[in-house]
């Protein structure tokens, strides 16, 4: 079995910025979520099979999604942050499909990373 793990989390100010990082050898295509305290899993952005980036409304023009394939890293740029991306931050992966799929459901990955927290304060 091919393990996540995320590196980057932190405790910042609001407007400041994090950069999140994920290793895997190799993926379909891959995925940031969150979870706040009480609240459900949700989706954050996602590098698909073609190699697109994609964010959910509010995180985006704040967050970049990329990757480095020599280094099998995806990275989480998270500029301008908010109280309200406070949040465990977790890396995850659909690693093989034979139709196209997206990276950004959190019900289709196949591959979680254990978290990273985030701490935004006013």
């Amino acid at each position: 079995q091919v393990d996540l793990q995320e590196f980057g989390g932190g405790s910042v100010q609001a407007g400041e910025s994090l950069r999140l990082s994920c290793t895997v050898p190799r993926y379909y295509c891959m995925g940031w979520f969150r979870q706040a305290p009480g609240k459900e899993r949700e989706a954050v952005a996602a590098i698909e099979t073609d190699g697109s980036g994609r964010y959910v409304d509010s995180v985006q023009g704040r967050f970049t999604i990329s990757k480095d394939n020599t280094k099998n890293t995806v990275y989480l740029q998270m500029n301008n942050l908010k109280p309200e991306d406070t949040g465990t931050y977790y890396c995850a992966a659909i690693m093989m499909s034979f139709s196209w799929v997206s990276c950004l459901q959190v019900n289709k990955m196949d591959r979680w990373g254990q978290g990273t927290l985030v701490t935004v304060s006013s």
